[in-house]
């Protein structure tokens, strides 16, 4: 058999740079683009997008209108280009918990003096860092064809395993041809586009208003997916979507900002003390390391989506499922753990820690967002079947935007300029039990998440967000127990 085909994120780089360049397309892709879209979404009014200050990261994919002369007289099109900087830095503090593990680890396993292993905060206490430094770069010829880039350093709460994972990464590079409508805005009429290179799911939430994650967006659509995305707008109101991607690795860690340390070198050293632990762990699909075709996801979706022409007020529902069938082993950058069917097995052959029965995942879903002016709501309900377990996430989130009076100026710029309160309940039950021994109880464990904080805009390009995780789980013994953190961030974008 043929090995499947596989491209490093490094091909996708090459395909933006070659996008983000100064020649413009052929005239014949220019054709073919303009065939693809009539006319392009206008992007919702800035008081909307900025309900939460929405992710720098995620620009709008259907920007406003090219400026006048920007059209080549002959040849096709030249290109206009953005660039951008994002600086997050955080003060956390995570409480200290550990929860007894029920599986015989050998005693040169564990460190010197304790008798059993545990899973554990992954660094508890009150700590200040910078948890992320992102290039970004856009490119647009016309209203046809869009490229985007982003690039992240440091990548703190991204990396997992924390400490042994790469710090550099392309999380995004796309191009796409034709006009992609945001959610809750009625399309233009009829159109298409294509989307290929590494890009969101189309169920995630990319406008959060908050740093943290939920479960559910934890759990399923936190990370980019790398492939082709097709989408078709059936009039004003009624769109579908496609996709064909490699897939996120199925893997593990904690729900809370540091992802943990599971399967790092220093566990292999004789009574290993690591500096940080492995967290609270629930079963997640983490980032996609290459392109390999050898297992595809596929994913579709129908949607329903109602706005007013002001782009203030919108409603959009959307139906969604993915489905592919899960590799023995899927290599991982910094562990010696495989993801995919490899996370269930364990130390002791031929054990597993879950009762898996096939090697299928595949889940079904639905979306809902809802903007009413400066008030914002979006709820995700995830039917998942992974390896035959079943478990369901439910998640909402509600937000609300208050422009602040001009008190205070610093350099002619408003200081302290909008508030924005945030609540989000998030929910993971998982219907099945532990394979006893196992290393993992936390995998079967039944999670419950309240995220509550507020973002205040401070300056022009600077906010600040505080928030607060009630994160709860119930024990396999049925006790209640929490593993709670406040978390403070300052971001800079330019």
């Amino acid at each position: 058999m043929a090995a499947p085909e596989r491209f490093c994120a490094g091909s996708y780089l090459l395909l933006a740079v070659s996008a983000l360049g100064l020649t413009a397309p052929s005239a014949a892709l220019a054709a073919t683009a303009a065939a693809l879209t009539a006319t392009s979404a206008t992007e919702r009014p800035l008081s909307w997008r900025q309900l939460s200050g929405a992710e720098a990261a995620q620009p709008a994919e259907t920007p406003p209108p090219a400026p006048a002369g920007e059209e080549a007289a002959a040849g096709g099109l030249v290109p206009h280009l953005k660039f951008g900087l994002e600086v997050k830095a955080n003060f956390r503090q995570s409480e200290d918990n550990r929860f007894a593990v029920p599986f015989p680890f050998t005693p040169d396993q564990l460190p010197v003096g304790q008798t059993r292993g545990f899973e554990e905060t992954v660094n508890p206490g009150s700590h200040l860092e910078v948890s992320n430094l992102t290039l970004l770069g856009d490119a647009r010829w016309g209203e046809a064809v869009k490229a985007h880039l982003k690039v992240d350093f440091i990548n703190l709460y991204y990396r997992n395993p924390t400490s042994t994972d790469k710090k550099f990464e392309v999380s995004e590079v796309w191009l796409l041809f034709g006009r992609q409508t945001l959610p809750a805005m009625s399309a233009k009429g009829s159109g298409l586009y294509v989307k290929a290179g590494k890009f969101p799911k189309f169920e995630r939430q990319n406008d959060r208003h908050l740093e943290s994650y939920g479960l559910v967006s934890t759990a399923f659509n936190r990370f980019e997916d790398v492939g082709a995305e097709v989408g078709i707008d059936l009039g004003r109101n009624v769109y579908l979507k496609v996709s064909e991607t490699a897939g996120n690795p199925v893997f593990l860690r904690d729900p809370n900002a540091l992802a943990g340390d599971n399967g790092t070198p220093v566990l292999l050293q004789s009574h290993p003390n690591p500096t940080l632990h492995t967290g609270i762990d629930i079963l997640y699909d983490t980032h996609v390391n290459d392109y390999n075709l050898g297992h595809p996801q596929l994913g579709a979706g129908v949607g329903l989506r109602l706005g007013d022409e002001t782009g203030r007020n919108g409603i959009d529902l959307l139906v969604w499922g993915r489905r592919r069938s899960l590799a023995d082993k899927l290599e991982l950058e910094g562990t010696f753990y495989g993801g995919d069917l490899e996370i269930f097995n364990t130390p002791i052959p031929g054990h597993t820690s879950l009762p898996i029965t096939n090697r299928r995942k595949q889940e079904a879903g639905g979306n809902l967002w809802l903007y009413l002016g400066d008030l914002s709501l979006f709820g995700q309900f995830v039917d998942q079947k992974l390896a035959g377990l079943p478990r369901r996430g439910y998640e909402g989130e509600l937000a609300y935007r208050f422009e602040l009076p001009l008190a205070l100026a610093v350099g002619g710029q408003q200081l302290f300029s909008f508030i924005a309160p945030a609540v989000r309940y998030s929910r993971l039950d998982n219907r099945f039990k532990n394979s006893l021994p196992t290393p993992a109880p936390s995998f079967a464990w039944n999670w419950y998440k309240l995220d509550g904080g507020l973002r205040v805009g401070v300056l022009a390009g600077i906010d600040l967000t505080l928030e607060y995780a009630d994160n709860t789980f119930t024990l396999g013994s049925g006790a209640k127990a929490h593993d709670n953190e406040f978390l403070t961030t300052l971001r800079w974008r330019v």
